[in-house]
């Protein structure tokens, strides 16, 4: 088909701030995981779909298929959704101790 372009599951966006290969950033409703490293208002290569291991709020639960949320406040995720972005969902569960500051995420893309 003439329109095609690509399968989206990785784009080129400007980091709104700085970001490390592996980080988790907001562009308006796209949320992705950097695939490499760009300063304030440089382009990275995102991608957009997959499961990841993303910085998430500590002390805080999570359960196997719990909704997960952007905090771009705070740079992690979280099952909060209040004044927060949809990403994804849990794909493990996750203890809720002061230490516990990492999730497992399938992210849906942008919605």
């Amino acid at each position: 088909m003439k329109n095609y372009v690509q399968p989206g599951n990785t784009i080129t966006l400007t980091a709104p701030y700085a970001v490390t290969s592996g980080d988790g950033f907001l562009v308006g409703s796209i949320f992705g995981v950097a695939a490499g490293d760009a300063a304030n208002a440089e382009t990275v290569e995102t991608t957009l779909v997959g499961i990841f291991d993303l910085n998430k709020v500590a002390s805080q639960a999570w359960s196997a298929g719990d909704k997960v949320y952007w905090d771009n406040t705070n740079k992690e995720a979280t099952k909060t959704a209040t004044a927060n972005t949809l990403i994804g969902v849990a794909t493990e569960a996750v203890a809720g101790g002061a230490g516990d500051v990492i999730g497992r995420v399938r992210l849906n893309a942008s919605f």
